[in-house]
């Protein structure tokens, strides 16, 4: 027999005539949390944007971290993972972090959960950008400088790899 109460984490609202074709805030959200990882900031948007009242919203993003189809946590490993794979640093991956709605501390780490070796990261890619050949000028070592740095990598790492073309790595022994 129905009590006439909602179910578990559903919001009673008072639909119009055009809203009766329209998914529950819970159910559009699982079918976005279905497709890919979101953050629960992600998909609050998609659901306000959807015109979901933000009470049904946060109820309904309440229940699927309940349910565990939404974890910010796992959401921020599968976007590191991703951003690395791409070449990207760990300072853009954190602002990007910081932009889904993770703190720094969230931030910080899922990077570090995935301990990549930044350098030899950034190496990889300078070298598939712009080859063996050192840098012609100094103009060209900044563009090349700007490019890792637009990229994430911290100034240190950067300034080693390009400084590194002005070093002769030949053997030459000296007496």
């Amino acid at each position: 027999m129905a009590s006439g109460l909602p179910p578990h984490g559903a919001v009673s609202v008072e639909r119009g005539p055009d809203d009766r074709d329209r998914p529950s805030a819970f159910s559009k959200a699982l079918g976005l949390a279905a497709r890919r990882e979101r953050s629960a900031r992600d998909l609050a948007r998609r659901l306000r944007q959807g015109g979901y009242a933000r009470d049904e919203t946060e109820l309904a993003i309440g229940r699927l971290q309940e349910l565990n189809f939404q974890n910010d946590g796992r959401f921020a490993g599968v976007l590191v993972r991703t951003r690395i794979a791409q070449g990207h640093g760990p300072r853009r991956i954190r602002a990007e972090l910081r932009g889904h709605g993770l703190d720094d501390a969230a931030a910080i780490a899922a990077i570090d959960a995935e301990s990549p070796d930044w350098e030899a990261l950034a190496r990889s890619l300078y070298r598939r950008r712009f080859g063996a050949r050192p840098a012609a000028d100094t103009a060209e070592r900044s563009r090349r400088a700007a490019f890792l740095l637009r990229r994430g990598f911290d100034a240190a790492t950067v300034r080693g790899l390009t400084h590194a073309d002005d070093v002769d790595d030949s053997s030459d022994d000296f007496d």
